[in-house]
């Protein structure tokens, strides 16, 4: 069997959702073929650029025209007027990841990007290519980008993401609920006290991990500034450079300061509460160390989705002012029977095992023509 595992690099989530993928299906199964491709490491070098560059541009500065973008491409009397000029764009664009595909035509594309989803349908429409075509959709809310005719399977996020794709009218036996696919790292657990020693934090001190993606986004100054004297607090700086050397020189007591990690999930393993933007992968991640999350910063549309989805379930809290941040988190570290309540709601919807439950989707239900 084939397989090729497919992701564009725009935004951190979908990168680690298909990492999980095909790590997982290498490491298990040495007969099977799988291959990781970027789909935009197959476009002209302006798509790619512009598709990279300025998506992180538009969300940190300019955050009304990203809500605009999404609301319009949203909006169900303008999907026709967009759909078809859209697709040819884009397939003029990508047209390298296009012909790849055609090449190699594989037993299975498992997509974690609407991008790349919307071609491999489009050429299994056109009949192009043969193979069956998995859509992981990472974020628990669905916009209508993530629909392909031509699709297969659709892995959905939760009960609420499968209602929101029969909605849009997928067929129900076109969608499994597995959870957003995460590394098999978040499944360990290892002894609180000895992580702290790592960390050189105090064990038992109520503890707040910050951290808001691989930009750095939002006013984790001011939450350092206004919670360092309240409560221990572990900040994940990531690429924001300027903020990682800000936070180092202020020296404050009771906080430790990271750059870019690879080892969130011990850092996960030592907080009692993260305060992080509400990104599909984050909550899947957070929510299988049950991790209770404080969410700010929202990207409008597919984040602000994602608290509504989370809301249906007694989950979400978002937090748009320092006060309410600090109000939550002294309202979590005084009142521990409130996290409790949490985390049972949490047990109704985390999906840790979400790649390995994927991968027996695909070795043990027929699909693929090796398998």
């Amino acid at each position: 069997m084939k397989i090729i595992v497919t992701y564009a690099s725009a935004g951190a989530g979908h990168l680690k959702a298909a990492e999980a993928v095909y790590n997982y299906i290498k490491l298990q199964d040495k007969d099977v073929r799988v291959e990781l491709v970027d789909v935009l490491s197959k476009a002209n070098y302006l798509f790619r650029n512009t598709y990279t560059k300025g998506y992180s541009f538009v969300i940190t500065h300019l955050p009304w025209i990203w809500a605009f973008l999404f609301w319009i491409t949203h909006f169900k009397p303008f999907r026709s007027i967009i759909k078809y000029p859209t697709l040819i764009a884009d397939y003029i664009n990508v047209k390298p990841f296009a012909d790849f595909l055609i090449r190699e035509d594989p037993d299975i594309i498992v997509s974690a990007h609407f991008l790349s989803s919307e071609i491999a349908a489009f050429l299994k429409r056109s009949k192009k290519i043969n193979s069956k075509i998995i859509t992981i959709v990472t974020d628990f809310m669905v916009h209508p980008f993530w629909l392909s005719e031509g699709t297969d399977m659709y892995i959905a996020a939760s009960e609420f993401t499968k209602n929101e794709l029969i909605r849009e009218g997928i067929s129900e036996d076109k969608i499994n609920v597995l959870g957003i696919p995460i590394h098999t790292k978040f499944l360990v657990r290892y002894p609180r006290n000895i992580l702290c020693k790592k960390f050189g934090i105090v064990d038992g001190k109520f503890t707040v991990l910050i951290i808001t993606g691989s930009f750095g986004i939002g006013p984790i100054e001011d939450i350092v500034a206004e919670l360092y004297q309240e409560v221990q607090i572990l900040v994940v700086c990531a690429n924001n450079q300027k903020l990682y050397d800000r936070l180092k020189s202020k020296n404050y007591p009771n906080v430790k300061i990271f750059g870019f990690v690879d080892n969130i999930n011990e850092l996960m393993g030592v907080a009692d509460v993260i305060i992080t933007k509400p990104g599909g992968m984050s909550i899947s991640e957070a929510l299988s160390m049950d991790l209770i999350p404080i969410f700010i910063s929202a990207i409008p549309g597919q984040e602000k989705g994602n608290i509504t989805a989370l809301r249906h379930y007694g989950i979400a809290i978002e937090a748009r002012h320092i006060e309410k941040i600090k109000y939550i988190v002294l309202d979590f570290k005084n009142h521990p029977e409130r996290l409790k309540q949490i985390k049972e709601n949490i047990s109704l919807v985390k999906r840790p095992y979400a790649v390995q439950e994927l991968y027996d989707v695909i070795r043990k239900s027929g699909f693929g023509a090796g398998s």
